[in-house]
């Protein structure tokens, strides 16, 4: 199995071309781990923009006040591999609430149960968004994601590459957009942690530093139960071209169809 698992990362990383797929609906660090096999995880994401642009930018509605409510359902099928799938809205400070896109978002690990020493994991995401809401409208990424739980403290890293397929950012080719997630746990039910967001623009020669995108996340996560999951945070933006303010909210429950919730987080362990 394992030749099959590596086969697989390996395909996943040679055959993707990247985009910018989080901007302010899914804004969240992943980790390695991945919903357990035969188990479905329903999660909403909702993010409030308290001070953002005002006016229509190259096309694209105003973020200033609008609320982005993101869709995820995501579906366990081995102990290597899942698939999630996304539906973006959002709700404009005059009161429309609009569909904005679609995304999809096959994602393979290596199983815990090789006891590597640390966690590793490959997403590639694909999908569209209307362009009232986006520069480009069909994009591609690819996120590694390495994380390592050490006692109280978790560390994540998600090194992203994204491309577009088709609108504004074509010419740019590949840009990069990492992430990062660095927790603590308070007690066995709450954890405290930062979370980084940052957009460099084509690898090939970074944006101004005026012109990145760079965020950060002062959050909290609860641990009430396997079956649940909260995310809290409040995020600032640092640069002229990031929303300033940003208010974020993850709510997810695991549904499990075959009994258990399968093997634990990398999150969890030692808990």
């Amino acid at each position: 199995m394992r030749t099959y698992v590596l086969t697989a990362l390996l395909v996943v990383l040679s055959t993707s071309c990247w985009v910018q797929a989080q901007d302010n609906y899914e804004i969240q660090v992943y980790g390695s781990d991945l919903v357990p096999a035969g188990d479905t995880m329903l999660e909403f994401h909702t993010n409030f923009t308290a001070e953002g642009s005002k006016t229509v930018v190259d096309g694209v509605e105003p973020s200033n006040h609008a609320v982005h409510e993101t869709l995820e359902i995501t579906h366990g099928f081995t102990d290597w591999f899942e698939t999630g799938f996304y539906v973006f809205t959002s709700i404009q400070s005059d009161g429309g609430w609009q569909w904005v896109g679609d995304h999809i978002r096959p994602r393979v690990a290596v199983p815990e149960s090789w006891h590597w020493p640390v966690g590793l994991s490959l997403s590639q995401e694909i999908g569209y968004q209307r362009r009232a809401f986006s520069p480009d409208t069909w994009t591609w990424e690819i996120r590694p994601i390495i994380d390592k739980k050490l006692g109280r403290w978790y560390l994540s890293f998600n090194p992203a590459l994204d491309r577009s397929w088709h609108g504004e950012s074509v010419g740019k080719g590949v840009e990069f957009s990492p992430n990062a997630k660095v927790s603590y746990d308070f007690t066995k039910r709450i954890t405290g942690g930062l979370e980084y967001y940052g957009a460099f623009g084509p690898l090939t020669r970074f944006d101004a530093a005026a012109d990145q995108q760079q965020q950060f996340f002062p959050t909290i996560d609860l641990n009430l139960s396997p079956k649940w999951e909260f995310n809290f945070g409040v995020g600032v933006g640092t640069t002229r071209s990031t929303d300033h303010l940003i208010i974020k909210c993850i709510i997810g429950r695991r549904f499990s169809w075959g009994g258990g919730y399968g093997a634990k987080s990398v999150k969890d362990v030692d808990r």
